[in-house]
């Protein structure tokens, strides 16, 4: 596309694409150069070779007679998968393979914490360990682009800040006990629809103030050892041979020195993938096998490019300790330490959306309590498409609730609705009509049978939400509304016992608008992990109070979010617009008479919302949500007050520390996590209204007080120029809003950047 390569062009003539002010990173993978120099001395063209692309499904070749060994990758964010077929995706049936199901990505995001963050990042790598794994692949930190997003659940968060904060977390984790990450999906990766085939067309601001920081900051300040190109293309280029994202911003100006290696199947290319700094193929050798030996003899690509590439992975291999194979697998890999970790994230991560006074759950009468949905029963550590976890166990609401009440109370259940189950392959008219009648009948029989438990409680909770076949790998959602009926249910539950709790098991936004006001109490608990229900359980009666903040914002309906507001998702709606714009920010006039009508292609992704992505959107634009960005409550209440600053003015190096008291004025122990947004006031650029700078998750016990710091960095507060590719100063009057969430600021104050 004539934009895309204007654009790409004007990438490559910038000097560095970074603050020449910054210094480059320097990776502690450098250290091995010298000892690789006389590794790579002693390999044929053809040993090299052979690393570069896989050896088996999750194994790519070391060099035996060298004495170096494999790589062996762990497939999965949330949990190593099982043991697996050499070269196929079957299991072998082992035992010692079972895992720690840990909760998903927006489970994660959902704490706030960092710190709980880099325990995620420990279990994760001793899991690896025990299995042999060398490379985790995770964590997955693309943005939350859209609600719909087959893997919103996988990934973090909506912002780039706080999903930053959690990428760092997780990478140091990871690396500090024994194991590599492997950062995906680079870059872009925000939709599985067409995932394969679609070119993300998107300006060069928005990348890097929204997109890249995540990656960035796990290279930059926690030294990622891995990273995995994304399937898709970016403004014309696929990302597995992708110049300027691989070669130029990842390892030339972040400093990356690690290893690059494709999404499986995600390689289209010899000479232009090797060059563009790829590293593995994975899962087969079509383009940087044979194919790359013949390239170099040939004279297309010289073996100076291919000596680097085996110099990266050397890095990563020499870094990272090999496991023998008769020391690995033979200890259970999920063990109660790993266990533990899941449990604290699943606690902390559980969001309270509403409480009318409800909850916790009052015991002391021994009350019935019917437990209606098919949720409270499902297993989410596996389902749909892509990585699952073969879990040791996996604790369900229900099971967590039975453990946790034990005889204080009557527990009835209902299933109340058939959940949704993935399947393959395409079914005739016939089979559809029939399996629809069916579902009909069984439909029928599970709302009466709810309905008689739901009438002779004292209290209903409802657990609805999605499963992992609802939101999976491949495809992304048609809406965002709740799945088997559960809308209609809840209203028949309603009329016969109005005294209802919703628990919704979901790892993206649902629609809430029926469920919100049924419900005396909503509470989101994700894709919570192997000790989900427990976690689950000890919120709802009030062991802990709940402390989880939304990740993202959620919506009063699908058709706000901006790129479906715009009509840039799903492909194909009211596009001419957005090319004229793009062609305007990319100062160009000739743009052909046939962009619009190219536009409409489904595999165009046209990101002509810029950086007005989750709140910054709504805010921007003044729409209306259901729940913000940041939201959830707790059993308690928090005053604040005494906002301080320790300057009044700032230079371009200076940190703005501000302070605030912060008090629990409740009756029980609980967190808050303070947020902090930054608004510009006199701007020179365009800003979004508000955009989170900071952050901090407190625990403060009943009547006590705590003065709480949070910094700001003024550098962090730049915005990338695109005239001058280069990350710049909008020196204004600022203000800072400190709050509760996106839509609860609490304090402000003006302050100026000079």
């Amino acid at each position: 596309m004539r934009i895309a390569k204007i654009f790409l062009m004007a990438l490559i003539v910038s000097p560095l694409m970074g603050s020449t002010a910054d210094k480059v990173h320097q990776s502690k993978l450098l250290q091995y150069d010298k000892q690789i120099d006389g590794i790579i001395s002693q390999m044929t063209l053809e040993e090299k070779v052979e690393m570069l692309h896989a050896k088996f499904m999750f194994v790519s070749a070391g060099n035996e007679r060298l004495g170096i060994a494999d790589v062996k990758y762990a497939d999965g964010p949330f949990g190593i998968r099982e043991e697996m077929q050499p070269k196929g995706w079957a299991g072998l049936g082992w035992e010692t393979d079972k895992a720690t199901f840990f909760p998903t990505g927006s489970a994660l995001a959902a704490t706030w914490s960092p710190e709980l963050a880099y325990q995620y990042g420990t279990g994760m790598a001793r899991e690896a360990r025990l299995r042999g794994k060398d490379m985790i692949l995770g964590p997955a930190i693309n943005i939350q682009r859209i609600p719909t997003g087959g893997r919103t659940y996988e990934y973090l968060s909506e912002d780039p800040f706080l999903s930053s904060r959690l990428a760092v977390g997780y990478t140091n984790g990871v690396q500090e006990n024994g194991a590599a990450v492997c950062l995906k999906h680079f870059a872009l990766n925000n939709q599985e629809n067409n995932r394969g085939t679609v070119n993300a067309i998107i300006g060069e601001r928005a990348m890097r103030e929204i997109y890249f920081p995540p990656f960035r900051a796990a290279v930059e300040e926690a030294d990622a050892f891995g990273a995995m190109s994304a399937y898709n293309k970016v403004n014309g280029f696929w990302c597995a041979e992708n110049e300027i994202l691989l070669n130029k911003i990842l390892r030339q100006e972040w400093g990356f020195a690690g290893m690059v290696i494709s999404d499986w199947g995600g390689t289209h290319s010899t000479v232009g993938s090797v060059k563009a700094g790829l590293n593995v193929e994975m899962p087969s050798k079509q383009y940087l096998g044979q194919a790359l030996i013949d390239s170099v003899k040939a004279g297309k690509v010289s073996e100076e490019i291919v000596n680097l590439r085996v110099r990266e992975i050397l890095r990563v291999r020499l870094a990272i300790k090999a496991i023998p194979e008769k020391e690995a697998n033979k200890e259970m890999t999920s063990q109660p330490a790993q266990q533990k970790i899941a449990y604290d994230v699943a606690s902390k991560s559980i969001v309270l959306l509403k409480n009318e006074g409800v909850l916790p759950l009052q015991l002391k009468n021994k009350p019935i309590i019917a437990v209606i949905g098919a949720n409270a029963t499902q297993i989410m550590a596996s389902g749909g498409m892509g990585a699952g976890v073969k879990t040791l166990y996996e604790v369900t609401p229900l099971e967590g609730l039975k453990n946790r009440i034990g005889d204080k109370a009557e527990i009835i259940f209902a299933k109340g609705y058939e959940p949704v189950k993935f399947s393959w392959g395409r079914k005739t008219p016939e089979q559809l009509e029939k399996e629809k009648q069916e579902k009909e009948l069984v439909a029928n029989e599970l709302i009466k049978e709810a309905l008689e438990m739901a009438a002779k409680a004292n209290v209903v909770l409802f657990i609805g939400g999605d499963n992992r076949s609802v939101e999976t790998e491949g495809s992304d959602r048609k809406d965002i509304f709740l799945p088997s009926g559960q809308d209609e249910l809840i209203r028949k539950i309603a009329a016969v016992n109005p005294n209802i709790v919703t628990v919704l098991t979901s790892g993206a936004p649902n629609d809430l608008n029926v469920v919100k006001p049924l419900s005396k109490a909503l509470l989101i608990s994700w894709f919570n992990g192997t000790e989900g229900g427990n976690a689950l359980a000890d919120v709802l009666i009030g062991n802990i109070s709940p402390s989880g903040r939304l990740p993202f914002t959620i919506p009063v309906k699908l058709e706000d979010s901006p790129a479906y507001a715009l009509g840039n998702y799903p492909q194909g709606i009211k596009k001419a617009d957005v090319f004229a714009k793009l062609v305007a920010e990319t100062e160009t006039v000739d743009k052909p008479k046939d962009e619009a009508s190219k536009s409409n292609d489904p595999n165009t992704a046209n990101y002509s919302e810029e950086s007005l992505v989750g709140y910054r959107w709504f805010d921007t634009k003044n729409v209306k949500v259901m729940y913000p960005f940041g939201y959830g409550l707790t059993y308690s209440t928090f005053e604040y007050s005494g906002l301080k600053t320790n300057k009044e003015k700032y230079g371009k190096d200076d940190v703005i520390s501000i302070s605030i008291v912060l008090k629990n004025t409740g009756k029980v122990a609980a967190d808050e996590v303070a947020q902090v947004y930054v608004h510009r006031i006199n701007p020179s650029e365009e800003w979004p209204q508000k955009e989170l700078k900071a952050f901090s998750r407190i625990p403060i016990n009943p009547g006590e007080s705590k003065t709480v710091i949070l910094e700001i960095p003024v550098k962090n507060l730049q915005y990338w120029n695109g005239k001058k590719h280069a990350w710049d100063d909008d020196l204004c009057k600022i203000e800072v809003e400190v709050g509760a969430s996106a839509g609860d600021i609490k304090l402000k104050k003006e302050l100026t950047l000079k």
